[in-house]
């Protein structure tokens, strides 16, 4: 990706984004960006969620309102649509796969109509459904790196929780809540590498057009040359059996830290079922376990935190993922030589 190729869409508001769009010779591919399969790999998230279509999302799923004028919220369906229009702007010569999507908790409901049927003979017709959080991706296969032997694909993505809104005020006088993020996938197992500068988290917005344009602008300021180069860096490292059993001895321990211990020491944000995937997986993990001398290197051990961040609720998955790069890095720079400054190492 070349960031001087690209065009700055700031100041676009949504309508002027529109007129693009029902003119770009791209126009099909990003109307009917619902239509397109993704290709079926593993699952980048799997705590208490299910996949769904997005036309599914557009077509079936109603849309909570701002009780104080019943206007719209941005919904799922909008957040996607809206991603896939600015991705398809900014690499519409590359290919691009429809989005994987994740949802959860869902909230049931029906018609009034059928409100005193017993659930088990309600029609089809006569139930309402949303779901409240939702994350999404989508891959650009034709971006694609190689660290340590594994394909890396370049990905774009957001994830929403309508519980995060104040839906008892009126629309366009409180904040809606997004986060998005850019980074890479990797091919073999659909681990989300992201980072800070990659990243988004408490994305407050007011409107769609404000929304694309922060879309737009993470885009255009990420920098896959120094992400790619900093995980790249991370396989250069090899931690000894004993060493990495040190650092996940210290990464169980942390969370039960006094609060005045962990005010020094950098926050590691995985729990305790997880780590103890990340054990787990050091031994049997088909990509990313140790060699036959039970060295394993920090690209490997970033993988097998990012791999264990599957078993996350949506809400805490990109704070975990961008948690498990900071702190992959740290213990670079202990092994660089400045092991004294970090608690996990010494």
């Amino acid at each position: 990706m070349n960031n001087n190729q690209i065009i700055p869409f700031y100041q676009a508001d949504i309508d002027a984004f529109d007129a693009y769009v029902e003119t770009s010779s791209d126009v099909a591919n990003v109307v009917n960006v619902a239509e397109t399969k993704p290709f079926k790999n593993a699952s980048f998230i799997g705590a208490n969620t299910i996949e769904v279509e997005l036309s599914d999302i557009q077509q079936q799923h109603i849309i909570p309102v701002f009780t104080k004028d019943n206007e719209p919220l941005i919904s799922h369906g909008d957040f996607i649509q809206t991603t896939a229009d600015v991705i398809h702007h900014y690499f519409d010569s590359e290919l691009i796969i429809a989005p994987s999507i994740r949802v959860s908790h869902a909230v049931k409901g029906r018609v009034p109509s059928a409100r005193h049927k017993p659930a088990n003979q309600l029609e089809e017709y006569e139930k309402t459904l949303y779901y409240e959080r939702a994350m999404f991706v989508f891959e650009i296969p034709s971006i694609q790196q190689t660290i340590d032997g594994k394909l890396l694909n370049l990905s774009v993505g957001g994830i929403k929780s309508y519980g995060q809104d104040k839906l008892n005020n009126k629309k366009g006088t409180t904040d809606e809540h997004f986060q998005i993020f850019i980074g890479y996938s990797v091919q073999v197992c659909s681990n989300l590498c992201v980072w800070t500068d990659g990243a988004k988290m408490n994305l407050r917005v007011r409107s769609q057009g404000e929304l694309l344009d922060n879309i737009a602008q993470m885009i255009n300021d990420y920098n896959p040359q120094a992400h790619i180069q900093a995980m790249n860096e991370l396989s250069n490292y090899q931690l000894s059996e004993s060493q990495f059993a040190q650092i996940l001895g210290k990464a169980r321990l942390y969370n039960y830290l006094p609060m005045e211990s962990k005010k020094t020491i950098a926050p590691l944000l995985y729990t305790d079922t997880q780590l103890g995937t990340v054990a787990k997986d050091y031994y049997h993990d088909g990509s990313f376990c140790r060699n036959d001398q039970g060295e394993i290197n920090l690209w490997q051990m970033y993988n097998l935190f990012t791999g264990a961040n599957k078993s996350s609720y949506i809400d805490s998955f990109l704070d975990r993922g961008v948690n498990a790069f900071d702190f992959t890095h740290q213990i670079k720079t202990a092994l660089d030589g400045n092991s004294l400054s970090n608690w996990y190492v010494n």
